[in-house]
């Protein structure tokens, strides 16, 4: 091998080592900032991962809002108004549009009992508004 092959060879190499190290840190550090949506019934039968951060979203159910007297804690419960439904539990001062009946989104884990320990809740932009996931499911025959 020419002394002019060894060396770009060598660099070849070398620029295929710096982009897979590029590559390798890139998707480390952007895996912790993924959050995968999940719909209510993917919630309930179990396919919403355990501990790890996601997105979930639906309607709040009429009459479940629960505000503890002692605290900015308050439960309620989402729903895909299709029968699946579950339970989030939030501490802090909700949106100003969230209210009962109304399309809502919420990010945070799921523990092993099925409940959401929400740590944002993101409430509907106007009357109309239903996540686009769930409005797909009224839309189906």
């Amino acid at each position: 091998m020419t002394p002019l092959r060894r060396n770009r060879l060598i660099v070849v190499l070398f620029i295929l080592v710096g982009a897979t190290i590029t590559l390798t840190s890139t998707l480390f550090a952007l895996q912790d900032n993924l959050e995968f949506f999940y719909l209510p019934n993917q919630i309930t039968n179990g396919e919403a991962p355990v501990g790890e951060q996601i997105r979930a979203g639906g309607m709040v159910v009429p009459d479940s809002i629960e505000h503890a007297e002692d605290s900015l804690r308050v439960s309620f419960a989402l729903s895909d108004l299709e029968g699946s439904e579950y339970k989030v539990e939030y501490e802090g001062i909700l949106p100003g549009l969230f209210k009962e009946g109304q399309g809502t989104v919420v990010t945070g884990r799921l523990d092993e009992s099925g409940v959401f320990h929400a740590k944002t809740v993101l409430a509907k932009h106007d009357e109309q508004y239903i996540p686009p996931e769930i409005e797909a499911l009224h839309a189906e025959p």
